[in-house]
């Protein structure tokens, strides 16, 4: 009979305190063992490459040059083998998002039980996500916002725009840029379209309002 290999995990934080907590909570479990433990995402890389973990725990706020998510990237871009779970005292938008996009496969919120954290080292080695509901909240409200105005502007859409906020008129705007009369119109129509305006003025009034020709020349 086969023995069944336990699920090799990498705990990084930068408290000692937080590192007992999850050191504690393996004590009596058979299935997970601790290979290694780092403070911050150099001593975490060193240990991926030395170790080879199955699933690191990774605490967002790190000391040193990298944080949780830049350290999270690291690992599953040099690791893609070795899946992360991410691990905060605090949650917002911007961070889980982040960290997800970074590779995260799980995210938990620290003071979560023992029982959830060997579930989502569990869930994270079999490849399935495990979130904890501050984070689905977090993840859902992203999900609802808006998209930015003007955002799907061309660049030559932008360009236009700009002239338009200077006050030129389409045979202005078409001597300078050397365009056709015909193409600059064609660009001004899908500005309005774009931008759910109704005329010239209101368009310069939203891109005012959004800042958008100056975030597009950056």
């Amino acid at each position: 009979m086969n023995e069944i290999k336990p699920i090799r995990i990498l705990t990084v934080d930068d408290h000692e305190l937080v590192r007992k907590g999850i050191r504690f909570s393996l004590l009596s479990v058979d299935d997970i063992e601790l290979i290694g433990e780092a403070s911050n995402a150099e001593e975490a890389l060193q240990l991926c490459a030395a170790e080879g973990p199955d699933v690191v725990i990774m605490d967002m706020r790190l000391e040193g040059d990298m944080d949780g998510v830049a350290a999270t990237r690291a690992i599953r871009d040099r690791y893609p083998q070795t899946q992360v779970v991410a691990l905060s005292s605090f949650y917002d938008r911007n961070l889980v998002q982040g960290v997800m996009q970074a590779g995260a496969i799980g995210y938990l919120v620290k003071g979560s039980s023992g029982k959830d954290l060997l579930e989502a080292i569990r869930a994270a080695h079999s490849g399935r996500s495990s979130l904890a509901n501050e984070a689905v909240q977090a993840l859902i409200q992203e999900s609802e916002q808006p998209p930015s105005v003007g955002v799907d502007l061309t660049e030559q859409e932008s360009i236009v725009l700009a002239k338009l906020v200077e006050g030129l008129s389409n045979p202005q705007i078409a001597e300078m840029l050397n365009y056709s009369v015909a193409a600059v119109k064609y660009h001004v129509s899908n500005i309005l379209s774009k931008l759910g305006a109704a005329n010239r003025t209101e368009a310069v009034s939203i891109a005012m309002e959004h800042n958008l020709v100056s975030k597009k020349r950056e």
